[in-house]
């Protein structure tokens, strides 16, 4: 019963936020966003300063615009590979398997663009296609009891993801309000570490064509799975604009 109803809540998600139905008329979302916060400071990042970024709403694929340089592109595919090119096309680098070369020291003291490609760009991809992605065959849903504090009034559901997207890691709660709009999730960040426990918040929703999404997003610490560090934020992601492009217009013309 307690899957049952949890598969209930999601299905009440994925319509509070657009609809099913709105959702697979599209092809991709374009955006533009910024990112900063401690988790750069300790990889020796720059912050983003409004990227622009297209991602596929069929699969984990994801472009960053103008990144790492002025004309350059970084691209995810999946867990497959991710590299960079320039204006022309042609690939600068690349990188194959790329989350297992976070194994590695090096990863623990910095991060060059390849890593912050594939760690951006599937968070980010994760983020903007929730709670659509949940649509997808291989999830597993269960409710969890409601904690205590500023979230006790959400329901939870403890989200197992199959093992072929790449996300933070396998198990990860999500708390809806009775809007059933998406406030908060929590996760381990496991590509930087076991101990890297988050509660990431989702606030000021807004109304995108069809598609409602929060566009403020702070990542905060978390120890013990139920309240939040008040801070330092880990990552904190602004969205300026989301454009939903129809699979009408799949060559790049964004719906209005």
């Amino acid at each position: 019963m307690s899957a049952a109803h949890a598969k209930i809540l999601i299905d009440e998600a994925i319509e509070a936020h657009g609809g099913s139905g709105y959702w697979d008329s599209l092809d991709a979302l374009e955006i533009s966003h910024s990112a900063e916060g401690f988790l750069f400071v300790t990889k020796h990042r720059r912050k983003l300063d409004h990227v622009r970024a297209r991602l596929s709403t069929r699969e984990p694929r994801l472009t960053f615009y103008d990144f790492p340089e002025h004309g350059q592109q970084a691209e995810l595919l999946g867990e497959q590979e991710v590299r960079i090119r320039d204006r022309q096309g042609r690939i600068l680098d690349r990188r194959l398997q790329p989350r297992l070369s976070f194994r590695s020291f090096r990863r623990q003291l910095f991060w060059d663009d390849l890593d912050f490609t594939y760690f951006a760009g599937y968070a980010m991809w994760n983020y903007l296609t929730m709670p659509f992605l949940f649509a997808r065959e291989g999830f597993l849903f269960d409710m969890l009891e409601p904690v205590p504090g500023d979230f006790e009034s959400c329901s939870r559901i403890l989200v197992t993801f199959p093992p072929d997207l790449p996300t933070h890691c396998r198990k990860q709660i999500y708390y809806f309000d009775h809007e059933r709009h998406l406030r908060r999730l929590d996760y381990t960040a496991e590509v930087i570490g076991g101990w890297a426990r988050a509660a990431h918040i989702c606030e000021d929703y807004r109304q995108f064509g069809s598609l409602k999404a929060p566009v403020r997003r702070r990542v905060l610490p978390l120890f013990s799975f139920k309240k939040p560090l008040p801070g330092p934020a880990l990552v904190a992601i602004d969205i300026h604009e989301i454009m939903p492009v129809s699979r009408l217009f799949a060559s790049g013309k964004p719906e209005r």
